[in-house]
């Protein structure tokens, strides 16, 4: 399947990389090209890479276990 359709990569090439070696995005940015032109491709092309077991942050994209509670104030009038 094609994952970047604008350097025509597809996930076969990516996993490719990543068994030889690639294991961040960046690294996959700069030798395949992908993510470079429309950048539609940069969450298809992170997925291969979590399917691929390379990075279980999901490669760059921080999981925020953590967050606080969001609170609504009411404005009060003058």
């Amino acid at each position: 399947m094609i994952v970047c359709v604008c350097k025509s990569v597809s996930d076969r090439k990516i996993r490719a990389a990543i068994a030889e070696g690639m294991d961040s995005f960046d690294e996959l940015q700069f030798e395949l090209g992908v993510a470079l032109c429309c950048g539609k491709c940069e969450a298809s092309v992170r997925d291969v890479m979590a399917e691929s077991g390379v990075c279980a942050s999901r490669c760059g994209i921080e999981q925020r276990e953590h967050v606080a509670p969001l609170m609504f104030y009411e404005r009060q009038a003058a």
